[in-house]
């Protein structure tokens, strides 16, 4: 049986949960920064770890860009996206000397990093830290997988969005979950159909359902269809709050929903 790892930095944490999808470009970080946001605006302190290393996007998309990660005593300190510091959040972004920057490892080198995020970081206390993983099952979503797993995390989220092409690759994503011990919290399907802003129809440009149905067979909880939403898409490019700005767009009542049901998993343990 394997032994729990000595707490260290991650001490303060009460829920780690990992964003995970099969493959690229499904919107892993729009849902790891939503999610953030809205527990943030349910009273939680939150912490977002970007081992995406090859697509650090999340600074940018919480208008963090350029900012400084300082040393302490007990490593890194994470950089502080909101005046309440209820939002604090870490990326290989902030080492880079240019924003374009290309992150040209070897494997051992980017592995080494993602264990050094994960016992570097002070990150103080935390109600949920959302890791934003790479895409896939390559060599470093095992070295994010593995270096949580001994703290215990609460779950993994899996991201798609509903073509066939994408729901397959989550199927796998699925597997890869079950072989490597990791509980599924749930499903989410991103970019499900486009409601139009002004006579409020909805086009389902990518087709539709796939994730539900996948979920469904697959025995583990759907948690809802984002839709492609401008709002969400314009919040995003500028580093904006979508939760607090945008709360008539058709996106906001799902990603509020998706948060509430993670914070349904564990309520006795929410401090």
């Amino acid at each position: 049986m394997e032994e729990a790892a000595e707490p260290g930095n991650l001490a303060g944490i009460q829920h780690i949960i990992l964003v995970l999808s099969g493959k690229g470009g499904v919107g892993k970080s729009t849902i790891s920064t939503e999610l953030a946001l809205a527990l943030r605006h349910a009273g939680k302190k939150v912490g977002i770890l970007d081992v995406d290393l090859c697509g650090p996007s999340i600074p940018r998309m919480l208008r963090a860009e350029g900012k400084a990660v300082h040393q302490c005593d007990s490593g890194w300190v994470p950089v502080f996206v909101d005046q309440e510091q209820s939002i604090s959040l870490m990326s290989v972004g902030f080492l880079l000397e240019k924003p374009d920057e290309a992150v040209v490892w070897r494997g051992p080198k980017k592995n080494a990093l993602i264990k050094q995020f994960v016992s570097d970081v002070a990150w103080g206390q935390l109600d949920y830290l959302v890791v934003d993983t790479p895409p896939g099952t390559s060599d470093e979503h095992m070295a994010a997988v593995d270096a949580l797993r001994p703290y215990s995390p609460l779950g993994a989220l899996v991201v798609t969005t509903p073509q066939a092409v994408s729901v397959g690759d989550m199927r796998r994503e699925l597997t890869f979950c079950r072989k490597t011990g990791l509980r599924v919290i749930g499903v989410v399907e991103n970019m499900s159909g486009f409601v139009c802003p002004h006579c409020t129809e909805c086009t389902n440009i990518f087709s539709r359902g796939g994730g539900e149905e996948l979920a469904r067979h697959a025995g583990v909880p759907f948690l809802g269809s984002v839709p492609l939403d401008p709002e969400l898409t314009r919040s995003l490019e500028e580093g904006r709050d979508f939760i607090q700005e945008f709360p008539q767009s058709p996106a906001f009542p799902v990603l509020s929903a998706i948060a509430q049901k993670i914070l349904n998993e564990t309520p006795a343990q929410l401090s």
